[in-house]
């Protein structure tokens, strides 16, 4: 794959990220002031929540499982000093409305009408786990829209290996919690899942994830979900990926992610891999300022047309 070049800019996090010439001088531009405008967007069948902030090239964050847009806590300000940056919660979580069995959509197929909805015709696509999944799938579906693709914690949907089976023999542990105790038992039980436990490198970030994971409902894990992913599935597609992309992800990530990572690196043909040392599936989480830095740099140098 193409190495891609990265043009070196400093950044820290929501209170300071940037500077900004004016009159000759250099200003530091800070977050502070910056008003986030948020609502809901109709999508077929049901309605996604969503906060933006900041002007600028799009930039939309697409959050993990059993959690919501606080995923991005760490990125949504400092982002927003010199980016637009939009984050939501995808259907079935969060603010956003539960799916309906009967009623099949799309995730890629969401984010395409919420971005309508804004009037943003391409953005940089920003996805974390489960979001990687739906963030490739978009890439994927709408290849004009994407200025750039950032896995990470990677997946892409379709993916299998043993690897990826424990992973899910874990979500069915999950799923039994759900029914045999609600939603309590079931964050109980995602939270304890050894492929989840054995990643959490920062105790800090591991209370954080907790406090988000308390707030899910676990639907997906006690209804038959209508969700359907992008046909042929994006396993057996990233070759097609023509969107410059960043991978992003932990020294101790989750054995099934760091094969995607592999794989999205070895197949898409404009890519760069990161593996960031002593973090785990986390990674924005438990170290923000050096994950902001990676994806500020490479948007930037994607934005000045550096690839």
């Amino acid at each position: 794959m193409t190495r891609l070049p990265i043009v070196p800019i400093v950044i820290a996090t929501a209170i300071a990220v940037s500077c900004a010439e004016d009159n000759g001088n250099q200003a530091p531009k800070t977050a502070a002031g910056i008003e986030t405008q948020s609502g809901f967007a109709e999508v077929q069948g049901g309605r996604l929540y969503y906060e933006s902030a900041g002007s600028g090239d799009a930039v939309v964050l697409v959050h993990g499982n059993a959690g919501d847009r606080r995923h991005w806590d760490a990125q949504f300000s400092a982002l927003a000093v010199d980016y637009r940056v939009i984050r939501y919660d995808v259907r079935g979580f969060g603010e956003s409305s539960l799916p309906e069995e009967d009623r099949p959509y799309s995730d890629h197929e969401d984010l395409a009408t919420l971005l309508d909805h804004l009037g943003i015709k391409a953005a940089h696509v920003v996805g974390f786990s489960m979001g990687s999944g739906i963030a490739v799938d978009f890439s994927l579906a709408y290849p004009g829209r994407t200025r750039s693709l950032v896995s990470v914690g990677p997946w892409v949907f379709g993916y299998s290996s043993p690897a990826a089976q424990r992973m899910f023999a874990d979500f069915a542990r999950v799923s039994t919690a759900m029914a045999d105790g609600g939603a309590a038992a079931a964050a109980d039980a995602w939270m304890s899942t050894p492929f989840l436990l054995a990643t959490i490198i920062d105790p800090a970030a591991g209370e954080r994830l907790r406090q988000i994971v308390d707030d899910h409902s676990f639907w997906a894990f006690s209804h038959r979900s209508p969700q359907r992913p992008l046909e042929p599935s994006a396993a057996g597609r990233t070759g097609e990926i023509r969107a410059p992309t960043l991978i992003l992800a932990g020294e101790h990530d989750i054995p099934a992610c760091l094969e995607v990572a592999a794989l999205l690196d070895e197949s898409v043909p404009e890519s760069r891999k990161v593996i960031m040392e002593e973090t785990g599936h986390l990674l924005q989480i438990e170290k923000p300022e050096e994950f902001n830095q990676h994806l500020v740099e490479f948007m930037d140098t994607v934005s000045r047309g550096g690839v």
